[in-house]
């Protein structure tokens, strides 16, 4: 398994995926995981991969190494990943999500945003969103024009939410979503099987940033065929 450019580094993307099933409860408190190379060879990775990850994993807290008897996990109140604001995992449950950029550019912001931000323009980022690999939900998100005088497809990860703490130093530290049925708008891709006009769920969100405002409004519509909204994820 490889990562394309612009994706985390694959022992970032098991780790995630593991962060995730702990807040999800998936993975427990006291839960020893399976010897390092039976755990490679289940994810299909390199076992010096696996290693990075349970390293990373370690340094969040989230896992204890004894040696002699094994890997245990140590779940938290905030395992600080950086998908913990992606609310949205596969209706059989877990998936990392990862991301497709569709078009990026500073725009006017929509007279139909709530209001966010100080100035007048935004970056619209539009997306196609995959969760395990399956195609998920597209999304419209403006971040405000005050962070950024430029932003391309190139800078950003699959996470917006690491790209603006590592290239803006800015960080999303609570999120309002509002929760109702919205129409498939007519720039989705083809790739996303619900068509354009297609009533589907929709989720509005305004995202704070660290010092108290309002930094990012996003509109994501998901098909409820292949996802679910997760209200228990902070």
């Amino acid at each position: 398994m490889k990562s394309s450019k612009g994706s985390l580094p694959m022992y970032l993307q098991i780790a995630e995926t593991l962060v995730r099933d702990i807040a999800a409860g998936r993975l427990i408190d006291g839960e020893k995981l399976p010897p390092e190379r039976d755990m490679a060879k289940e994810l299909g990775i390199a076992v010096g991969t696996l290693r990075k990850t349970l390293a990373e994993l370690e340094s969040r807290g989230l896992l204890e190494r004894i040696q002699g008897s094994g890997n245990y996990i140590r779940a938290i109140n905030d395992p600080q990943s950086v998908y913990a604001l992606f609310r949205l995992e596969l209706i059989e449950g877990g998936g990392l999500p990862t991301a497709e950029i569709l078009s990026v550019g500073l725009e006017t912001k929509d007279p139909s945003l709530p209001p966010f931000g100080r100035s007048l323009q935004g970056h619209r980022i539009r997306r196609l969103r995959k969760i395990g690999g399956k195609v998920a939900a597209i999304e419209e998100i403006w971040l405000d024009g005050t962070y950024v005088d430029s932003i391309v497809p190139e800078d950003l990860s699959e996470s917006l939410y690491l790209y603006y703490r590592t290239r803006l130093n800015l960080w999303i530290a609570k999120a309002e979503d509002y929760i109702d049925l919205g129409n498939v708008p007519d720039w989705s891709p083809a790739t996303f099987r619900p068509a354009s006009g297609d009533l589907l769920p929709h989720v509005l969100r305004i995202s704070h940033s660290h010092d108290g405002e309002k930094a990012e409004v996003s509109h994501t519509w998901y098909d409820h065929t292949v996802a679910r909204y997760v209200s228990r994820l902070r």
